[in-house]
């Protein structure tokens, strides 16, 4: 929205902006909802934010009067139709069932569902019954009745997106990963110990550590009952190309990948990989970029997850501000990666 746009709403209390915006007073380090009751200052002193955590990252407290950073009823609404998902994984619930409940008309729940949360409706109960999916197959149910229990109406249409979402045949995933073939090799480098592990379709883990025996307990626990074995001198051109990455050449670690994720994770880790050696961008940019601005939380949650560290570069993502945040490996880490990338 065009900052002008959001300041006449400001100054009009305008109720339908609540939710979709914030402002901030640089003056008073202070930000607020577009309708709170206190006197509109100078528009030369104000900045907007698309969410509360955004402001709170450029160092702004929040308002005590409008208490911004509290739940908006939108949120509230996209949260309860997240519970009635939750409660109801086993039935396919159409947008008119779940709008009827939460008081929103299909299409605007649609729209607000995946702005909040990056997914529509449907993403997320394809996500919840995969994870349900998951849950029964690790209690020892049949596949067959564990696609009934999460709700799938046949078996074709959990194998068809079944590598997409496991990483593996559901029959494999009961066994634990029995039958997938795993190979792997740590490499010792300037940042400690790194651990980088191959299927025969792309790479599914690489892991800061600080000893071998912790990293490759980590992986086997992973993945369960997975074939794996270490293998040097087969993974050399992988670790050979990782090593020149971290001793500061510009190198491309473009390896495919086999790893799990949900259609919000892929669609910001193939987001990371798109951000030029030597440059970052911030949360918001990256939200932007997957075609939901506001949700820079969801975005934080899908760096924290990555498996996959240096070929998915979410030590490229910082605070608006420029700070560094977290990182998954330790922050040192991520400012050792940033300076070596700047040097060049």
């Amino acid at each position: 929205m065009n900052p002008e746009k959001q300041w006449q709403l400001v100054l009009a209390r305008d109720s339908n902006a609540d939710g979709k915006f914030v402002y901030a007073v640089r003056s008073t380090g202070i930000f607020c909802r577009p309708t709170c009751p206190s006197r509109r200052p100078k528009r030369k002193v104000v900045e907007f934010f698309s969410t509360p955590v955004e402001a709170e990252r450029a160092g702004y407290r929040a308002c005590k009067r409008c208490r911004p950073n509290e739940s908006h009823p939108q949120t509230s609404k996209i949260e309860a139709a997240c519970r009635l998902i939750d409660e109801n994984v086993d039935v396919t619930l159409t947008l008119s069932v779940i709008g009827n409940k939460v008081g929103l008309s299909p299409f605007y729940l649609q729209r607000l569902f995946k702005r909040i949360l990056g997914v529509t409706p449907q993403q997320y109960q394809q996500a919840r019954r995969t994870g349900e999916f998951k849950s029964a197959l690790m209690r020892g149910s049949r596949v067959t009745d564990a696609i009934y229990e999460a709700g799938y109406g046949s078996s074709s249409r959990l194998y068809e997106k079944a590598q997409l979402r496991l990483g593996m045949t559901p029959s494999t995933y009961q066994r634990k990963g029995e039958g997938a073939v795993i190979r792997f090799a740590i490499m010792n480098t300037q940042l400690g110990k790194l651990l980088v592990a191959l299927t025969d379709k792309g790479v599914c883990s690489i892991q800061f550590g600080e000893g071998e025996e912790a990293l490759e307990r980590e992986l086997r626990n992973q993945f369960s009952d997975a074939s794996i074995s270490r293998d040097h001198e087969g993974l050399s051109r992988a670790t050979s190309k990782i090593a020149a990455y971290l001793q500061g050449s510009e190198v491309r670690l473009d390896f495919p990948l086999d790893v799990q994720a949900t259609a919000f994770q892929g669609r910001v880790w193939e987001a990371l990989r798109q951000i030029p050696y030597g440059e970052t961008r911030s949360y918001s940019q990256i939200a932007a970029n997957v075609g939901n601005k506001r949700a820079i939380r969801a975005v934080a949650r899908a760096c924290a997850t990555n498996p996959v560290s240096l070929v998915v570069p979410c030590h490229r993502v910082v605070q608006k501000n420029g700070s560094l945040a977290g990182y998954r490996w330790g922050v040192k880490r991520k400012a050792a990666l940033l300076a070596a990338e700047k040097k060049k």
